[in-house]
């Protein structure tokens, strides 16, 4: 029968464990998450500065934009979000994005669309890179290369050996599923000496990282600047930086951009204000998130909980296998905490965990609960 292919891989996906399923939230911050009318601590949120619950007022705008940034979807609130990142991270030139899984895929495809250009170039890519990196890369024309994760010298070998005249680096600034951070500044610096360019996602490190929340590349700038508002921005959408020849090129040939109707001018009015009013002056909340964090791995020290070497807001607890983890997770959800069972595809076979994320809404006591629960539970 056709496409009875469904049905067969949806029932081998829920025998091994695998099978994802949606969940209905009713109320959500960084602290505390509410389905099925129960409420939960809240340990798997990316709102790593509790912005989620901090509300501004701005003055009315457009719902929509109506049209693509080309037609005549292009509106000052876009235009005034653009310059003021680009004041802030120091680049000439910037592009919004509905999401940052369409910037970092059509970015790597619409770099690398001209064939006869592609035959002469290549990707380096981070093999625990994003998916939307890996999916660019391997829809892209150009060959798609994968380094051991951090590994400077599996790179460097790949780069020596490469005959591409385009060289493209790709890595996140902190990894989404190990919150580890990328070695930025040798990377950059391998980019110089193989005449490469580097590009990074920071995803989960804008908002959070640097002097003043800037993140990852705060103090260093790559080639190509990916970051993203749904996470400590606690907004949506994302934003490339780079030169305005590199701007004007995708505004040429990045396929999502110039076919996808553009950023609501009320959302690019929101990000704009929580990066001034709230963001820019996070000092006390990122002072609070390090403390958190620091808590967290010390009381998990104490009971002996193996946590991967973090210092990010994104603390995972490897159990291994995905059955297992699943299990976990719903007796921390009986306790009253919830965190997310990340299982394969996500991360590799056997390396499934606990995706523990902190932030500074939390208090010691949730903290100290959290711990205690997966003593518990484990």
């Amino acid at each position: 029968m056709a496409f009875d292919f469904i049905a067969e891989h949806l029932v081998n996906r829920q025998a091994d464990a695998l099978l994802r399923k949606r969940q209905l939230v009713e109320q959500s911050s960084g602290r505390f998450i509410q389905v099925a009318g129960k409420q939960y601590l809240n340990f798997a949120s990316n709102d790593y500065l509790g912005f989620a619950d901090d509300f501004i007022e701005i003055q009315a705008q457009h719902l929509g934009s109506h049209s693509s940034a080309l037609v005549n979807g292009y509106n000052k609130p876009q235009q005034q979000l653009e310059q003021r990142l680009c004041e802030l991270l120091g680049y000439e030139s910037a592009m919004l994005f509905n999401s940052g899984f369409s910037a970092n895929s059509s970015v790597l495809k619409a770099l690398f669309q001209d064939k006869s250009v592609a035959q002469s170039s290549a990707i380096f890519q981070d093999k625990l890179n994003h998916a939307s990196l890996i999916d660019g890369g391997l829809h892209s024309a150009a060959a798609m290369v994968r380094f051991n994760h951090n590994d400077l010298r599996h790179l460097e070998s790949r780069l020596q050996k490469s005959k591409a005249k385009h060289k493209l680096i790709v890595s996140e600034g902190v990894f989404s599923m190990d919150g580890d951070q990328a070695p930025i500044e040798a990377l950059c610096k391998l980019a110089k000496q193989y005449n490469a360019w580097l590009m990074i996602d920071d995803a989960h490190g804008f908002g959070v990282l640097g002097e003043q929340g800037l993140g990852s590349c705060e103090a260093i700038k790559p080639d190509l600047l990916i970051i993203t508002f749904g996470k400590a921005l606690a907004s949506s959408g994302a934003c490339l930086l780079a030169s305005k020849q590199m701007i004007d090129y995708m505004l040429q040939f990045n396929r999502e951009y110039i076919y996808s109707t553009a950023m609501s001018p009320l959302m690019a009015s929101c990000t704009l204000e929580r990066l001034e009013k709230l963001l820019l002056k996070a000092d006390q909340k990122r002072s609070q998130l390090t403390e958190n964090i620091a808590y967290f791995r010390e009381l998990a020290k104490e009971h002996n909980l193996a946590l991967m070497e973090s210092t990010t807001a994104i603390q995972p607890l490897v159990l291994g296998d995905a059955e297992h983890t699943l299990a976990v997770a719903n007796k921390l959800k009986d306790k009253g905490v919830w965190l997310t069972a990340i299982r394969p595809p996500t991360v590799p076979f056997n390396t499934a965990r606990l995706r523990v994320t902190i932030s500074s809404a939390h208090h010691p006591d949730d903290i100290k609960m959290l711990v205690n629960s997966l003593v518990e539970c484990l």
